[in-house]
């Protein structure tokens, strides 16, 4: 497993009974993890003391029930990064923080490439990602179907000194800007992305992960440089085994660059049991 261990602003304190313990720089949030499937150790004190409660609904969905103390949005730090926080409506903080792993393995590749870098981040949320690139030294274009999102990754740039970084912000369907890409005949050295289950883009385009994947890295490979430095893939569709992302990498990337393939699961350390918590899978292509 891939663990993001090297958090100083956020932590898993405990979890059980379908839900984690988690501390976001100075407040302490309470949300259900799937993943979560094991009964709590101990009802100690700290379970009560919270700052931010998020409730599954029986109808689907959910709610938050917050203390006063707890502000609208703060912001938490990752080495010399900085992201905004905000609880949001479907349970979601903003960022997800088992990715700090990808981000201190992508600013090393960047670091130590020894040339310009030029990185597509696709389905970049809030720009964890990009803000990593960009820190590096990448020149990065960021494209997510959400308009908040895009926002709130230039909100996490600014926040990071990075508001006159080399990074394009793109609000679009991610199939349609890579064939646009492709017929513009722009290219990219590194290639990002965080794929969903099942989205929808801005004019109603539909994704579902298991009959676009494919077809879609395909795409991806038309845009990349003669001599690509990564691909990283992310997931969090349940079930996907990390054998299947080595495998789509294989058939698209090794088959056509060479290079190594690495796949596997990342996770969270837990403070109170020592234990890991799973929170998805990542697969790399990566240049020898």
């Amino acid at each position: 497993m891939y663990l993001a261990d090297k958090w100083n602003d956020y932590e898993v304190i405990d979890t059980g009974e379908g839900d984690k313990l988690e501390r976001w720089g100075k407040y302490i949030l309470r949300r259900p993890d799937p993943q979560i499937i094991w009964p709590i150790a101990n009802e100690a004190e700290h379970w009560n003391k919270v700052d931010g409660h998020y409730h599954r609904s029986n109808s689907g969905g959910g709610q938050w029930n917050m203390s006063s103390n707890l502000p609208e949005r703060w912001t938490i730090g990752y080495g010399d990064l900085r992201f905004h926080i905000k609880p949001t409506n479907f349970k979601h903080t903003g960022l997800f923080p088992e990715q700090a792993v990808n981000w201190s393995w992508m600013m090393d590749k960047i670091r130590n490439a020894g040339r310009p870098i030029r990185v597509l981040n696709l389905f970049a949320y809030s720009g964890g990602a990009t803000v990593a690139a960009a820190s590096a030294g990448a020149d990065v274009c960021h494209v997510d179907a959400a308009k908040g999102m895009v926002q709130w990754a230039k909100d996490n740039a600014q926040l990071s000194g990075l508001e006159s970084a080399p990074i394009r912000y793109i609000t679009d369907d991610v199939f349609k800007f890579v064939q646009r890409e492709q017929r513009r005949g722009r290219q990219y050295d590194a290639i990002i992305m965080d794929p969903p289950s099942y989205g929808r883009g801005p004019n109603g385009e539909t994704w579902k992960l298991e009959e676009n994947l494919y077809p879609f890295l395909q795409s991806c490979t038309s845009i990349l440089s003669d001599n690509p430095l990564f691909l990283l893939i992310n997931s969090y569709t349940t079930g996907l085994s990390p054998s299947v992302l080595h495998n789509l990498l294989h058939m698209t990337m090794k088959s056509k660059y060479g290079g190594q393939i690495n796949c596997g699961e990342i996770g969270l350390p837990i403070t109170k049991s020592g234990l890991n918590l799973p929170c998805g899978i990542l697969g790399r292509w990566e240049s020898n």
